[in-house]
């Protein structure tokens, strides 16, 4: 007899067949999920996908009684209650390594795009102001030091990019790493301050919810900018918002916002900041590896063998 998974949110279609040809699928639209369906199927399920963005709840994994996996689509759990899944025995897998390069090719073009003008210079082209004089002067990358808040498997992706152009590095983290020569900081204060940009790749939650808060924009100052590939939590959006409207912080290059797909009205006529709907990971084939890999997990656990990404 197959094994009863629950599905919550959209995935893709690709994944869905797959899963469907394994299990037999019951369809939750959200992870508050229909007490109705959880009351008749409760009883029997075995496993959970979701997505990052949409998680699980802990009401959901109470209300599944026999639930043995958690398969999340997304390098990303904070939406997942990990501590109560663990607490009920519960093993919750992501979606790691596949798509650190694509999330680090787009926030080393965002750094770029800002700090370069590059989406600000396109629409100058177009509106035809070239034809009545040249655009300001931009900032260079190149001999920068940028500042990597979370060294991780994508922070460090994206410090091998940025060495690349020719800028320095530093970071900011929960520790300091034995096994490379950058520069680490304990204080992220001091951090804005000395780099000239600074690239948020940490995780999001309670622990790291607004650490990029108004002393760290206000630090970071009119020369800086920010980019946010990590989540939208980690910044206190309104102090953002202010300082970027009033020239405070130089610009911003946002792929994720505190409440998505909301995205503040203010900073859509700023030449400064470059916006993108949360696309980090959003190429065929980084979703379709991801895709793989939740399908992988959940075959595993259900095989008897080890989850390929199972949390630490």
């Amino acid at each position: 007899m197959r094994p009863e998974i629950v599905v919550v949110g959209q995935l893709m279609p690709t994944l869905m067949e797959a899963l469907e040809r394994d299990y037999v699928i019951h369809r939750l639209d959200d992870a508050a999920g229909g007490d109705a369906l959880l009351a008749k199927i409760g009883p029997r399920v075995r496993g959970l996908a979701t997505t990052g963005h949409v998680g699980c709840t802990a009401a959901l994994i109470d209300a599944l009684p026999k639930l043995e996996i958690v398969s999340c689509f997304g390098v990303g759990v904070d939406a997942v209650d990990v501590d109560h899944a663990r607490a009920r025995g519960v093993i919750v897998t992501n979606t790691p390594d596949v798509l650190t390069d694509d999330v680090a090719d787009l926030a080393v073009g965002l750094l770029i795009a800002v700090v370069r003008g590059i989406v600000a210079g396109d629409r100058y082209v177009r509106d035809g102001k070239w034809l009545t004089g040249r655009m300001p002067l931009m900032r260079k990358v190149s001999d920068g030091l940028v500042g990597i808040v979370g060294l991780g498997r994508i922070g460090r992706a994206i410090a091998h990019r940025v060495e690349a152009l020719g800028a320095r590095i530093a970071y900011y983290g929960r520790r300091r790493y034995g096994d490379v020569d950058y520069p680490f900081y304990d204080d992220l204060v001091a951090l804005a301050r000395d780099c000239d940009f600074l690239i948020l790749s940490a995780p999001g939650g309670a622990d790291t919810r607004h650490m990029v808060n108004r002393d760290v924009i206000e630090a970071l100052g009119p020369n800086g900018a920010l980019i946010n590939i990590g989540r939208g939590s980690l910044v206190d959006e309104p102090a953002l918002v202010e300082a970027l409207v009033s020239g405070r912080l130089g610009g911003a290059g946002l792929d994720v916002f505190e409440d998505e797909p909301h995205v503040p009205e203010a900073l859509f006529a700023l030449d400064t900041v470059v916006l993108q709907p949360h696309v980090a990971s959003a190429t065929v084939q980084t979703r379709q590896a991801m895709a793989d890999l939740v399908a992988a997990n959940l075959r595993a656990h259900f095989s008897g063998e080890r989850p390929l990404t199972p949390l630490g």
